[in-house]
Order: C-alpha cells, then structure tokens, then sequence
C-alpha cells in the first residue's frame, strides 16, 4: 500500500508532490486558531489554500477537520508520510506520531546538511546572510551569465507605481470559510484585525499569475522602491507574494528562475532583480536555515534592555489612537491588510519597539499572529535578531534603530504629520527620535562596541538634554504616540 501524503498548510504546491496518483490528506486542525489570535485575514487564507488544495486534488485527497492533529491522523487508515514540518514543535510532534515517516525539507534550494557544512566552515566569526548568499549564488549559479541590454526606464512622477496586481475572486469555498469564522467567533474564538475580501493567492494558479505579473509590472522597479515607505502606494514595486512562499503554493526556485529571466533578457536590471534573488536565496533560506542550526535557543534573550509588555493599543491594532502618521499607516495597513513590506516592519513597527523595550518575544508572536505571511521561522530570527538584536548579533550586526529623519528620507510618511523628524523635545518631538536617543542612552553601555551608534551617542553627551529626553520618553510610556 502506498504511504498517502499528508500536506502541512505551508506545503500546499504542486512540488510538495511526486507524482499524480498518490493520495492525500490535508488537515483542519481547530486547535491551531485557538492557541493564539491571528489575524482574521490570515486565518481565512490558511482555511481557504487548505480547502481549495482539497478541491483541486478531488477523490485524491482526504481532507479531516478535527481539533488536533492527533484526532485527525487517529481517522486516518493506512501509512502516512510528511515532508519535513515548518516548526521546531511540528516537526516534534511528528517525531512522536506512531509509524509516521518524515521526509526531508522541501520549498528551499539549500539542504541542512549543506547548510550546516557551509556553516561549520565559516564560524571564524557570527554568520552574515551576505556571506551566506554569495555562497549560495555560486553553489546554485544564479545570475552568473552575461545580461540583456536594459533599456532606460523613466521616473515615476507620481501615483501608483505600477498596475495593480491580478484581482482576487472569491468563490464558494471562501464563503464557506467566511461562514465557519463567523460561527467561531460567536463560540468565543478570538481574532484580529478587521476582515475583508480575501487579497492573497489560496491556489497555485493565483500566486503563479501573480508572480507572471510582478516579473512583468514591478520587478523592473524593485530595487528602486524596496526601501520606500509612501501612505498613497503601499505596495510600491513589492512582489506581496510571501504568503504565497510561506503556504508553499510558490517553488522559489522557479521564482529565482524567472526573474533571472528577466535579468537575461533585458527586460529588468541587475539592481532591480538582484533585491528579489537576494531575497529569497540569501534573506529567506538563511533564516529558515538560521532556525534549524541554531535549534530552540534562538528565541534568544533580552540583551537590550527590554522588558515592557506590548501595549493594548498596539496588540489590537488601534491605528485611529496614534497621531504619528509614519506607525498609525503602517498599523492601519496590518489592521485592514494583514500585511507591510520589510522598511515599514523593520523601520517603523519593530524600530518603535525597541526604542521602548517591548519584550522581544511578545513582539515576535505579535507578528506571526497579526501577519498574513507569519511563521515560526520568519518571525523569530527577523524580529529577535534583526529588528531587537536580542539574539546576541546572530542575524545582524547592530540594532534596527533609526531615528525620525531617516524615516522621512526613505518615505512620504512626513508631510503632513504633527511631529517633526529633527525635533528631539517638546510637543512637536517626533516620536522616532526621541525615543532613539531615550534607546542609545538606556543602552549606552551595551551599545559601546557599535562604532556607529557610539558616535550618535558622542553627539548626544549635554546631560541636561539626556536628563529631559529620557523623562520626556519614560512620561510617554505606553502611550499611542
């Protein structure tokens, strides 16, 4: 008897199958929403890719609802197999399940092992992502050829900065979903964030017309825009596809593959393309890596001082409590869309925790509850270690803080807001920077050996002023800015 697959929600695309004929089965674990409350949108992604993966694969797949995973497989006659788990608590629940084979990891190009050869060789020192993907672009050859011709392209003047992406059509199966989140609710289930018409792809088919249109529409613009913030085009020139990733209803090497296409043919240059490859290659596989070699310690501790809890109006997404233009659009984009693109998690949303010494752990659940695209092994190396440096510099080398003027170079989030990017105190001290200088000198001891941010600190020696932003900022406390 063949073993039937069984297809985590993060395993949803055709590669996490071999052949047309092995069965199926799919999971609806009602225990997973409870645990923690997710973004509404998010639950009903998860809860639409399962059912519609369902529908696609028909006689072949058995799809259980059950509470656990455990009720599920107790349903279930015959052997099963399961691709490597996306979480250290998944893949050991598997290990404890009765006959259950585990297969290796899919949806990465570089295996562990390795991963961990490259790893071992290189810890001169703390691992570095660019020294992981210039390895990685080589092991892979990718972008090693000669490009097309790029022709001139012009600057954007304005508005949107390309079409919009291929609309999303609800169908039965997503009201279905919509109904069962009703009820949920009504039973007492708790969720965040506000609903809407679903906005991410559920199917192969819609991440892979995505993916045709962003090559296309936005990648030639890619680099230009990565690091842009603007309150009237929140998607700019990104992709939007890293919940496509996530589910595994995208290959990232056929999305590695297609944008060097791009790249070869002329239709994109290299510092538009190479943003994106870097992105899935270098940031995406060394994170997933990063989680595995380092195994559970890499929740990391509070290096910085930060031990406040996250505040109320933050937790619940009150976007309409924050005068600070910059963090009340981006709140309001995690509230309405579930989503934001890493300037304005990393430089708005994360940059504002650690200036206040939120807890580091509780921001990174905050994270994969409130995003479409959460997952273990995302959120705990970008938010612990990139944005809190409270893995002791193991993904980054210098703490994710920036001041208020930095913001309002990198985006139009400025005009217009009540703050002012270079005023430290008074009414009119922007949040940001204040609470940078509040954070170097909180942290003046621990930040030392940073040759940048001990040069801001330099800068900042009057003890009068010192003395006055630090009480400023411990009297704003927990407040909406």
């Amino acid at each position: 008897m063949s073993s039937r697959r069984w297809l985590l929600a993060d395993q949803l695309g055709p590669h996490f199958l071999d052949d047309g004929a092995q069965p199926v089965l799919l999971v609806e674990a009602r225990d997973l929403f409870r645990r923690r409350p997710l973004h509404r949108q998010r639950a009903h992604l998860i809860l639409s890719a399962l059912r519609h993966r369902a529908a696609e694969l028909g006689d072949r797949a058995l799809l259980v609802r059950a509470g656990t995973f455990r009720e599920a497989l107790a349903r279930v006659d015959g052997p099963i197999e399961v691709c490597h788990p996306p979480s250290r608590a998944g893949l050991a629940f598997a290990r404890s399940v009765p006959g259950l084979t585990i297969l290796p990891p899919r949806g990465f190009l570089t295996s562990r092992d390795d991963f961990t050869a490259w790893a071992d060789a290189y810890r001169r020192g703390p691992l570095r992502m660019a020294e992981f993907y210039r390895w990685a672009r080589r092991e892979h050859r990718v972008l090693d050829g000669p490009p097309g011709r790029v022709p001139r392209r012009p600057r954007h003047s304005g508005g949107t900065v390309a079409p919009a992406p291929p609309p999303i059509v609800e169908d039965e199966i997503d009201a279905e979903v919509r109904e069962d989140l009703d009820r949920w609710e009504k039973e007492g289930m708790r969720f965040v964030g506000r609903d809407g018409p679903r906005s991410y792809p559920a199917t192969h088919a819609e991440a892979d017309a995505r993916l045709r249109h962003f090559v296309r529409h936005r990648l030639p613009d890619h680099g230009r825009y990565q690091k842009v913030m603007s309150a009237d085009d929140p998607l700019l020139a990104h992709s939007v596809l890293s919940s496509s990733f996530n589910l595994g209803l995208l290959d990232p090497a056929e999305a590695i593959r297609a944008a060097e296409g791009a790249w070869r043919d002329g239709a994109a240059s290299l510092s538009a393309v190479q943003p994106f490859i870097r992105g899935l290659l270098g940031w995406r596989e060394f994170l997933w890596q990063l989680y595995w070699y380092f195994e559970p310690a890499f929740r990391g501790g509070n290096w910085l001082a930060a031990t406040e809890p996250l505040p109320a109006w933050f937790a619940g997404l009150d976007a309409d409590a924050v005068e600070a233009r910059c963090l009340a659009d981006v709140l309001a984009g995690v509230r309405d869309r579930a989503w934001a693109h890493h300037s304005q998690r990393l430089l708005v949303l994360g940059n504002y925790a650690l200036q206040r010494g939120w807890r580091p752990t509780e921001l990174a659940d905050w994270f994969r509850g409130c995003f479409v695209d959460g997952a273990d092994w995302v959120m705990n190396a970008t938010v612990v270690g990139m944005s809190r440096y409270a893995d002791l510099g193991r993904v980054d080398t210098r703490p994710y803080a920036v001041d208020g003027r930095y913001i309002d170079e990198l985006s139009d989030y400025c005009v217009g807001c009540r703050y002012r990017p270079d005023t430290v105190l008074g009414d009119l001290a922007c949040p940001y920077t204040g609470g940078f200088d509040a954070f170097l000198h909180r942290n003046r001891g621990r930040l030392a050996g940073d040759p940048r941010l001990a040069a801001e600190l330099a800068e900042r020696e009057d003890p009068q002023v010192r003395e006055a932003v630090l009480a400023q900022e411990d009297k704003r406390g927990g407040s909406p800015p």
